[in-house]
């Protein structure tokens, strides 16, 4: 007798074999121990812990108050898209047309959609690895097969135009770039990536960036790949650097002769992004709401230097420095040679929950945990504290 009955057919392969986010079931184990009592120092999550930005949270008030919450254009509000592009031209210095800005439900619909206009069954995409574990999945829910493109600790982590033009193959459609990245924190120079640019361009393939981190740098300038030209895809998010996590709006910046074919799309997966997320959004570009943002950047900035600091006194490996995001990628082989279950030993034992490196890749992973800085500088002493008398 087979273990399960499936009464309406088998479970969809994509489904089923899907591998879990073992940070979410970290993070289900965490919640369990402060159901018990336990003080919990939650370091495994990348959402920041700050409060709405008053502007926004202002302007969604004002919208709800007129009791009025209906569709808008599949590709967002006019208003925002204009709102978007004048930011660009304001905070980057880059003329980007409304018309190529689609706004979404968050950075994984502007993903998906972006996928869904680009690969047909078989396609290969090359990823990086460490990257995010969803974009993976990602490629695979639209008939994609992913190659991972393995990058260095003294690269940055991130992919040079040899590995892009080494790793090619006759089926790459294309290649997912993040910048500042997840797991690592890290950037792509300038430089670097005019360089790969060239190469997905000498192979008529397909370029998407990922910048739902921008804003958030240290010591650098915040830069977007829409300075190199406008012909890649380009990825953001309200998330992040605007703190809107649970709002789940995001944007996709494609290059002109997509547009159509994306917004149909859009009609058909999602009719439009959350209204009310829209109208608030419209606030975050007010210059009240900007140096709320910048504020909370120079407090992330201080939270990096006092991690950073902290996990090499304790004899931890932070071989790539970031620069960006609110994550250090730390090894972890110093202490243990397994860090999914030393993550486990840490939050059974101290309360500090980490991300293991199994989540973003399969080069090392057993080497590295990832360090979110996503709490204040208290907490996070009080950690390295914990860390420090555990080991």
């Amino acid at each position: 007798m087979p273990d399960k009955i499936f009464p309406a057919g088998p479970i969809a392969r994509r489904a089923d074999g899907i591998p879990p986010f073992h940070v979410m079931e970290l993070l289900s184990r965490a919640h369990e121990l402060a159901a018990q009592g336990r003080d919990i120092i939650h370091m495994e999550v990348g959402e920041p812990d700050f409060p709405v930005a008053a502007p926004v949270l202002a302007a969604a008030q004002a919208f709800l108050g007129a009791g009025r919450v209906e569709y808008t254009p599949a590709a967002g509000l006019p208003a925002l898209r204009e709102g978007i592009a004048a930011h660009y031209a304001a905070r980057f210095g880059v003329t980007v047309d409304p018309a190529r800005i689609l706004v979404t439900a968050g950075a994984s619909g502007a993903l998906l959609l972006a996928l869904a206009g680009l690969t047909e069954f078989g396609d290969r995409w090359l990823l990086p690895d460490p990257g995010y574990p969803c974009n993976r999945q990602f490629v695979q829910a639209f008939g994609g097969e992913v190659d991972s493109l393995n990058v260095r600790a003294e690269e940055a982590f991130q992919p040079t135009a040899a590995s892009v033009a080494g790793a090619w193959q006759a089926r790459t459609r294309g290649l997912m770039v993040a910048s500042p990245a997840n797991p690592t924190g890290t950037l792509i120079a300038r430089e670097t990536l005019a360089g790969i640019l060239a190469e997905v361009r000498a192979r008529n393939g397909a370029c998407v960036v990922d910048e739902i981190y921008q804003g958030l740098t240290y010591g650098r300038a915040p830069e977007t790949a829409l300075s190199l030209g406008d012909d890649m895809f380009v990825i953001n998010s309200f998330s992040k650097y605007f703190g809107l996590t649970g709002w789940r709006l995001g944007w996709l910046v494609a290059p002109a002769p997509y547009v159509r074919a994306l917004e149909k799309l859009a009609q058909h997966y999602t009719i439009c992004a959350s209204t009310v997320a829209q109208h608030a959004a419209l606030a975050a570009f007010s210059p009240e709401a900007l140096a709320i943002f910048e504020a909370r950047r120079e407090a992330f900035s201080q939270r990096r230097t006092c991690l950073l600091a902290g996990l090499r006194e304790l004899g931890f490996g932070v071989p790539a420095e970031p620069e960006g995001a609110f994550y250090v990628y730390a090894d972890v082989s110093r202490h243990a040679p397994d860090s999914a279950a030393f993550a486990h030993r840490l939050l059974e034992e101290t309360g500090v929950a980490a991300t293991p490196g199994v989540d973003f890749g399969a080069r090392e992973p057993q080497r590295w945990l990832r360090f979110a800085y996503t709490t204040d500088v208290a907490r996070i002493e009080e950690a390295l504290a914990r860390m420090k008398k555990l080991l």
